[in-house]
């Protein structure tokens, strides 16, 4: 079994998008939050279960999607990154043009 470890932006992001939900609706945020953290947990016995981003056809980076997030993570057998949570609308490509 693989150990699912968070890193700082991800936790960061998926907690901006729980708060702008929060807004309107805190009971769905909660949801929303706990949805992420259950599919992100059933990582750990199937690392290489999400899907290769379509933008990034060649990448070792796989995501997960749990409306309205995509879930971007890498790893091995052993230990899995949760690198980056953003909307499902966001462009990714855009997104990563703007830390160049």
């Amino acid at each position: 079994m693989a150990e699912v470890i968070w890193t700082e932006p991800a936790l960061q992001e998926l907690d901006a998008i729980a708060e702008y939900i929060a807004l309107d609706n805190p009971a769905a945020a909660g949801r929303l939050v706990e949805a992420v953290f259950d599919k992100t947990t059933r990582l750990e016995a199937l690392p290489q279960s999400g899907r290769i981003p379509p933008e990034l056809p060649a990448s070792v980076y796989r995501e997960v999607i749990v409306p309205p997030c995509r879930i971007f993570y890498r790893g091995d057998e052993k230990r899995i990154f949760i690198l980056y949570v953003m909307r499902e609308e966001r462009q990714l490509r855009a997104f990563m043009l703007e830390g160049s």
